[in-house]
């Protein structure tokens, strides 16, 4: 199996920006994208692991649309 490293590094500064103006921003400091990186990472893995808390209550080994809305709705960020 091929090991995957620094992945966080695929959400490329035109997406970060592209969000960012997609939620008003105007104008986004240089130290901000590792920042968020940061942020998101932490944010994915949770919802991941809810996720797939959900999958293996379920006795399944494949995650679901519904498990990820289910995990985001425990956070309190219902779709």
């Amino acid at each position: 199996r091929k090991i995957l490293r620094d992945n966080i590094q695929g959400i490329t500064k035109p997406a970060i920006r592209r969000l960012a103006r997609r939620g008003g921003v105007k104008r986004i400091s240089g130290l901000i994208y590792e920042e968020i990186r940061g942020v998101l990472k932490v944010f994915l893995e949770n919802v991941i692991k809810d996720s797939i808390m959900y999958t293996e209550h379920a006795k399944r080994k494949t995650v679901t649309a519904m498990d990820i809305v289910y995990s985001l709705k425990r956070q309190g960020r219902t779709l």
